[in-house]
């Protein structure tokens, strides 16, 4: 037998698989319980200090590459107005304000990868 530890979709599993038998098929791998779980990874930028923090998150609907921020901190905006773009699927996608306000706080930098869900931005 022979012990494996596999990573899938970020969970750690430790396989343990047997030896080949001669003029049969391969038996089928049996899947320990799960290892502990790896930490994780950061946040690619700190968020901003709480004082400075808006009430109104912008949040990433889906994983991608931030290609363009189309707002600043401190301007303007109005519901439905583009903040920034990114590109998932290789198509680019406006996210947009959610409500009208003034920008609080930018989170990310052009080029930044996030993962959905991620607070892009928030308003005031």
């Amino acid at each position: 037998m022979k012990n494996y530890t596999i990573t899938v979709n970020g969970n750690v599993y430790d396989v343990t698989v047997e030896e080949g038998v001669s003029g049969g098929t391969a038996p089928a791998a049996r899947a320990a319980a799960p290892a502990a779980p790896k930490a994780a990874p950061a946040a690619p930028k700190a968020a901003a200090s709480a004082g400075a923090q808006g009430s109104v998150p912008v949040t990433a609907p889906m994983p991608g590459k931030i290609l363009g921020i189309k707002a600043q901190e401190g301007q303007a905006v109005t519901k439905g107005e583009a903040i920034i773009v990114l590109e998932a699927m290789k198509m680019e996608n406006e996210i947009v304000a959610p409500s009208d306000g003034t920008i609080a706080t930018i989170n990310v930098s052009v080029g930044d990868s996030v993962e959905a869900g991620a607070t892009l931005a928030t308003l005031n």
